[in-house]
Parts: C-alpha cells; structure tokens; sequence
C-alpha cells in the first residue's frame, strides 16, 4: 500500500509539473533558409581564396603617383569630369574625398562598361570578373532626388537616353548631410535595392528613396508601376569597415568598382586604404582602371 500511494502521489506531482516542450517542427520559411544558407556555406568552401593585395604598386607605377601629385593645374578629363591638382591632393592620406574624384572615378567605370562591347557578365579573366552592363549616376543624383523629389529635380531628363531598366546594375554614390560617403545600388539582375556603408549605419532612408525612384522612373518611361514583386532590401552582412572618420569615400569608391563587375564581396578593409589611394591616383592620372587587383 505505501508502494502504491508513493507511486500515485509522484504521478500527481507530475501532472501539476510543468509540461514538456513540443518538439520544434521548423516551418517551410525557416527551411528555405536553411537551405539558402548550407547552399551559401558549401560555395564559400568551394570560392577559391582570394589573394591578399599588395602593399604598394610597381615601382615605376609608384614614381608616376609621386610625379603626378607635383604636376599643377588640370590632371585628367574623362567625357565630362575633370580633376585637378587640388581635387588629386585629396588622395593623400588623411584626406576626405570630394565630389570631383568620386565622380571622375565613377565616369571611368562607366567608360570601362560602355567599352566592353559583349559585357560578358561572369565571365572571369586573369582572376577578375569582367565589367557588367551598369550606369552610373554621378554625386549630384542622390542629392536631387532626396531633396526635391524625382518631379521637382526632373530626373526624367537625367535618363532620355538611357534605359535603365535593360541595364544589369545601376550605381549611385550617396553623401550623408556632407559628412559620409556611402554606395548604393539598383541591382536588376539580383532583384534587389543594395546599400553598402563602411560604418554600417542604418539604412532605411536609401532603400525608401530608391524604391521610391524606381517606381517613378517606371511609370514615366514605361507608362505603369514598377513589379517590386521578389525584390529585396539588401546589405552584405560582412560590408567592410572603416577604422577612421575619412577613408568613406576610398571604401566608397572601391564598394562601386567591384559591384561595376558583379563581386559579390570585397577584397579590401582598412588595411588596404594606403595602397588603394595610390592605385587610384595612378588610375585617375592614366584615365584608367587597373587590371590587377
């Protein structure tokens, strides 16, 4: 009888107890993206390794930055953008980057696309992927639209001759209230509206305007809204950071020359800003980009 009145009381005990949790049944969302991120860790093994860049260019390629900071007066055109000697001066160490260099910076890499006849996408030679299909909106862009609204700044204009939606990638360089440079993108083969900030703030704001840009510019050139339907808002979660507060518009820079040729990540960090304002001094100087990394 004690037997039996400890076994009924321990079974009392245990039906006021707390109940045991129901086994996890993750739901059809939760698998996709488990399967998204096995597919994304298996091509990460697979991805071969990207070789660190170097610390400085040639030598000879090193004598010419040298000779090009001592020239005076106009250094460079390319189609519309100039640089001078006192925009180049931006490029030393230390030193915030102007509209003057993002904007010749961002003519050429349109200039590389536009000359790349097949614009083969892809297609990979001596380690780096070829230029894609891309547009370029020069700094005064996002200045425009943020501030008057695609109507009142009549960006309509900006693109009579262009379709940007047969385009693969459109970029824009952004400017926070004058103090931070930022890279966005309008990215069509991707479905998505991308922002890419070496000091990860927030990002709504872009993603709001932009939207907003392309339904605008859809309705006026195609005569109907634009089809949002699978696009997303897009960050890289591993965006490389600056450690300083003017190195924004280097990382600026490099974020739309690498999306200009449909990298999916960045080889450079901090580390690395030395070695790239020399590169893109000597870049600028020559009214070319570098096919080494």
């Amino acid at each position: 009888m004690d037997f039996l009145q400890r076994a009924i009381r321990k079974a009392q005990e245990t039906l006021k107890g707390p109940k045991p949790p129901k086994p996890f049944i993750p739901t059809l969302d939760q698998l996709r993206l488990r399967s998204v991120q096995q597919d994304e860790e298996i091509e990460e093994r697979l991805r071969p390794k990207r070789k660190p860049l170097p610390t400085s260019l040639p030598p000879a390629d090193e004598a010419a930055v040298d000779a090009l900071f001592r020239q005076r007066g106009v250094i460079a055109k390319c189609v519309k953008e100039q640089v001078s000697n006192e925009d180049l001066q931006r490029l030393r160490p230390a030193q915030w980057l102007n509209d003057e260099i993002i904007n010749f910076y961002g003519q050429m890499i349109l200039s590389r696309s536009e000359d790349s006849k097949e614009n083969p996408g892809d297609s990979v030679v001596n380690g780096r992927k070829r230029p894609l299909n891309v547009h370029y909106f020069s700094t005064f862009f996002w200045s425009k639209l943020r501030g008057q609204g695609y109507e009142k700044a009549r960006l309509a204009k900006w693109t009579k001759k262009i379709d940007i939606f047969s385009k693969d990638v459109i970029l824009i360089p952004v400017n926070h209230s004058n103090a931070h440079w930022t890279a966005a993108a309008i990215n069509f083969r991707k479905k998505r509206i991308e922002s890419y900030d070496s000091m990860g703030m927030a990002r709504g704001e872009v993603f709001k305007v932009l939207r907003q840009y392309l339904d605008d510019e859809h309705r006026n050139k195609k005569k109907k809204p634009f089809d949002f339907t699978g696009w997303e808002d897009y960050t890289l979660p591993n965006t490389p950071q600056q450690e300083n507060g003017y190195d924004c518009g280097v990382f600026t820079c490099q974020f739309l020359e690498s999306l200009s040729r449909g990298e999916e990540s960045f080889a450079f960090t901090q580390h690395n800003m030395p070695y790239l304002r020399r590169k893109m001094v000597w870049e600028i100087g020559h009214v070319k980009l570098r096919d080494d990394p």
